[in-house]
């Protein structure tokens, strides 16, 4: 695997790096006969923002502390939330229109929780760790804020 950078326990499955994302791989870490919800975030790279027509998004991160940012993420999650599995997800380099930067799943007792903490992920993930985002378009590119 082309950089890789992952945690992985019995409940949390964390990756960062150059591959491709599967909602397949991370449903399937998150399901467990005890969840009454599971949900699943899929981030798609659009053709336009702002108007402008999007060619392709560049992602770089800080690997040691994304990664513990967001093991943190998926552990506040497990408390606060009740969760019984999380996996988040995210890719760098650079990715066209269409393809995955980000996939979360979570699987809670209850479907409210599993909803609830799924949008605490991608809330916390876009403040805390250190992942930037570069959108190129047919006129230039610019650095994204990484707040939503």
């Amino acid at each position: 695997m082309k950089n890789l950078n992952t945690f992985m326990n019995n409940q949390l499955s964390i990756f960062l790096g150059k591959e491709k994302l599967s909602e397949a791989v991370c449903q399937e870490f998150v399901s467990v006969p005890a969840a009454g919800g599971i949900v699943v975030f899929i981030g798609t790279v659009r053709n336009q923002t702002q108007g402008k027509e999007v060619k392709w998004l560049e992602f770089e991160g800080y690997a040691p502390m994304a990664l513990a940012e967001m093991t943190k993420i998926g552990n506040h999650i497990l408390e606060k939330f009740e969760a019984l599995r999380v996996a988040i997800h995210h890719r760098v380099g650079i990715l066209s229109v269409g393809e995955i930067p980000v996939i979360i799943a979570v699987s809670c007792p209850h479907r409210k929780l599993a909803f609830d903490a799924c949008q605490y992920a991608i809330d916390t993930l876009k403040e805390t760790v250190p992942i930037w985002k570069k959108e190129i378009f047919i006129d230039g590119e610019v650095w994204v804020s990484a707040h939503p």
